[in-house]
Order: structure tokens, then sequence, then C-alpha cells
């Protein structure tokens, strides 16, 4: 079994993709749709602004996705297919679209109205998210709770890889509480402590903005952040996706599950690599790929 996967905020950079949409014109509807939805030019932002305006969450959240949309049409066009969905934060909603949940337009629509409502709540508070490897999950949790301030596991991402979130001031101090224990620990290029309740304010705008928008049952598997499992109950997704704003991300557990469901294969699309690389470490015999450009795009049918 195939399944898709889609990368997260912090994997942008300028001119993601664009030797496939140079190649292939017709992916430039993605883009033309995005840019309908969201008021602004999103394919210019994508290649020709600076990393600085990319990196804003109000950009970079629909640019992932669009990034990672063109990536696998792409692909089908080429005769991928495959049996189930999943996405890391931000990605899951390329899985919306990817999975036949929401439409393209609906898809962007519902970007929009997180990536606004996220932005708001970043500026308004002074959040941080940093890496933290070679470091059991447990004893991070340790470290968190011991920790003066706030300071939460926002991503379980591999056994040997967490995500710690919360006021800057506090994740800087659990951070060296790690590092004293020989783990490493790397700052993310994103503007707060998202998955963590800092973002309180953003789910409930969220939730408001998307409470009417058409959520179809998908036609393949999907498997959600916020239980680490296949997600079955359709019936109140944007309650689940306000939930999602403000709790960890179970990758780990999402991951351990495809597998045992007979997931064999995963072709992670969008910009940069982060979801193979997890893959590869926490899962054995299995075939894991990227695809962000023209050259990753042969290598998923090699």
């Amino acid at each position: 079994m195939t399944i898709s996967l889609f990368s997260g905020q912090g994997s942008q950079y300028v001119g993601m993709a664009k030797d496939l949409i140079q190649a292939d014109s017709s992916l430039e509807s993605i883009y033309n749709t995005a840019s309908e939805v969201l008021g602004f030019d999103l394919k210019e932002i994508i290649f020709n602004s600076d990393k600085e305006t990319l990196s804003k969450t109000i950009c970079a959240q629909p640019a992932i996705m669009a990034t990672s949309l063109c990536c696998l049409e792409a692909a089908k066009k080429r005769g991928f297919t495959y049996d189930a969905v999943a996405g890391h934060s931000l990605g899951e909603y390329a899985a919306m679209v990817a999975s036949g949940m929401l439409s393209l337009e609906d898809g962007f629509k519902v970007i929009k109205a997180r990536s606004e409502a996220m932005e708001k709540a970043a500026g308004a508070s002074d959040g941080a998210m940093c890496a933290i490897l070679k470091l059991a999950p447990e004893e991070i949790e340790r470290i968190c709770s011991e920790t003066e301030g706030y300071v939460v596991p926002a991503n379980y991402n591999s056994k040997i890889q967490t995500v710690i979130a919360g006021d800057k001031a506090a994740v800087e101090k659990a951070a060296e509480a790690c590092k004293a224990l020989k783990a490493r620990a790397l700052f993310l290029d994103v503007e707060s402590a998202f998955h963590t309740e800092i973002m309180r304010p953003a789910a409930d705008e969220f939730f408001e903005a998307i409470k009417d928008v058409k959520f179809n049952t998908p036609n393949v598997i999907f498997y959600s952040n916020v239980f680490g499992t296949e997600l079955k109950d359709f019936s109140d997704m944007p309650a689940l996706l306000a939930k999602h704003i403000v709790s960890p991300v179970r990758f780990t557990s999402e991951l351990e599950n495809m597998l045992a469901s007979g997931i064999d294969t995963f072709i992670e699309f969008g910009p940069k690599n982060v979801l193979t690389k997890l893959v590869k470490k926490t899962l054995k015999g299995v075939t894991a790929k990227n695809c962000e450009n023209l050259e990753t795009l042969e290598g998923v049918f090699a």
C-alpha cells in the first residue's frame, strides 16, 4: 500500500517547485486558484520574494500547500496512485484536498482562515519552537514539566526527535536542559509556538471562520495528527481542526499505525524531505521517497 505525505510549515524556500511549473504550465491552475482565494499573487511570492516574506505564516502556509499539491499533481499525471494520505501539521490540509475531503478552492479558503488566525495569534505572543534530537520523548516531557514557564512537547516526530514549544524564554531554558543531557537543539523557522495553548485565540477564530465549510468523506484512508491513528469520524471537522491547532502532532504514532495497516511505500510531496527522513529513521523495511522538483519526481518512479 502507498501513502502520500505532505510537508509542514518551516520547510518553505524561495523558488520551490518552479521547475515543475516551467515543465508543465497546466500546474499553474493550482496557484491561480490559490491567488484568487487569498487575494494576492501566491506564485509571485513563492518564486520571486525573499526568505523573510515567504516565512510569514500568512504566506508560508498556502505556499507550502500549493507546492505540495503541485508536486502531487505532477506525479498523478505520470500515473501515480495512492491508498492513503497524511500530513504533518499544515500538511494535513494538503492531505484533505488530496483525499477529496476538500475541494481545491475550499482547501485554500480554509488555509487562508487558518494562516490569518495563526499569524494574528503569533503577533500577540512571544512563542518559539525547538526540535530536540537524540533524547527520548519521555525525558523531554519530564524536562518540560520541570522548566519554569510554559513549554510543552508539540510535535512527536520520531523516537529521537521531539519538538518543544511555548513561551520563548521557557523553550530556551528547556533546550539548554536537554543539551546538558547531550541532546541537540535546533530552533525552527516559524513565528510562534504552534500546537500549544498559545494558539488558543487562533483556534477559536479559525473555528468560527470554517464552521460552515463542506467537508466530504475522503476517498482514501486519512490519518490524523491529533489522534495518531486513522481518522474514521468526519462528522465535525471544523471542531477537530480547531483542536488540531492547539494539540501536539503525534506523527510517530501515525507512522507506527500506517506500518501496522500494511502501508509500505511512503511518498512525501512538498518542499524538502523532512518527513521522508522521519520515515526512514522510524520504520524499517519500507520505501520512502520525496517529490519536490523534476529530479525527485523522476525518482518516485525509479
